[in-house]
């Protein structure tokens, strides 16, 4: 233990030499470095997080929490206390403006999704029970629901005849995912849902064919396909979804699409893409039953993680406003 703490703080000094030898040689700073040798986007703004985080400066520390209304106050502070003359480098304002609008944009949507999931589903509420009966209306635009309490429920995927109890996991927040789907991708959500209650098999290689014997082949080829319950389905997504975001694992996502501050409603488009890709990814997998489903999830998640290492990773590029990206 004491090994490990002596080199972190050995470790720690050598990188602040590093930057001092850095500066005297180049005659910038590392907020300056970053900048002018990164191209923007993930790359660019995780590393001035980085920086700025672990700067020995109380204000390049606070400046991550700071206020949107504040930021170009504090970018001004910055250039002040780093003796940059803004004249002589206009574009690095610029693009710390840039990069801080996303990091403070990303705590700020942490705490938004946060109060979402905190808050329960209250059916005595109007405003939530006008949301769920959109979410019926939005997947089920031709059949009338008969009544608000109804084993119709079932038909999009809760486990009841009352949805409200399906929604304690997540709060609202499963709610408005599932709603925001169903109304802004209105035909492949009605798809999803169609697949999810009649799936059907994918089709099997010749590769995959040489496999199995003779009687598994004959199971195999009789056997159905196992769907699953949209709506049961769309909320642990969302548990998915919220974990990658606190765990910061989507930083690398929201960085390369968001020119600035990423809101909920980029949460929301994330939220789209994941469903569309576990629905291939499930069929993909052909699970042998429902039971499978946590096998399946952790598989799925641990592919998205690794793509998220990618720092040029954008997981919705059709959702994507980094075509609005500049070259800051």
């Amino acid at each position: 233990m004491l090994f490990q703490v002596c080199l972190y703080f050995y470790c720690k000094f050598l990188w602040r030499c590093l930057k001092f030898v850095m500066r005297k040689l180049t005659g910038r700073c590392e907020l300056q470095r970053i900048c002018y040798n990164t191209k923007p986007g993930a790359s660019r703004t995780m590393k001035i997080e980085t920086s700025l985080r672990d700067s020995k400066s109380k204000l390049l520390q606070t400046s991550v929490t700071a206020h949107p209304d504040a930021i170009e106050k504090t970018i001004e502070d910055i250039m002040e206390l780093k003796q940059i003359n803004p004249d002589i480098n206009p574009q690095l304002g610029i693009s710390l403006q840039a990069c801080l609008l996303q990091i403070v944009g990303y705590r700020n949507l942490i705490a938004d999704v946060e109060k979402l999931r905190r808050e329960p589903y209250d059916s005595d509420n109007p405003q939530h029970e006008e949301m769920l009966l959109k979410l019926w209306k939005f997947l089920k635009p031709n059949t009338p629901l008969e009544s608000r309490i109804s084993k119709q429920w079932c038909e999009i995927g809760f486990q009841g005849d009352d949805p409200k109890t399906d929604f304690r996991g997540m709060g609202l927040l499963g709610l408005y995912n599932l709603q925001y789907f169903a109304e802004r991708d209105s035909a492949a959500a009605q798809q999803v849902l169609s697949d999810s209650l009649h799936p059907k098999c994918r089709d099997i290689t010749k590769e995959e064919i040489s496999k199995f014997s003779k009687a598994e082949w004959e199971k195999k080829r009789m056997d159905k396909a196992i769907g699953y319950s949209f709506a049961i389905v769309g909320i642990n997504i969302t548990d998915l979804a919220y974990n990658l975001l606190v765990s910061g694992a989507l930083k690398t996502h929201f960085y390369n699409i968001a020119p600035e501050a990423p809101t909920l409603s980029h949460f929301q488009q994330t939220f789209c893409y994941l469903m569309h890709e576990f629905h291939k990814f499930w069929i993909e997998e052909d699970p042998m039953d429902i039971m499978e489903f946590n096998r399946v999830r952790e598989k799925f998640r641990k592919r998205i993680i690794k793509q998220l290492q990618n720092p040029d990773m954008a997981l919705c590029p059709h959702f994507a406003a980094s075509e609005g990206l500049i070259n800051m």
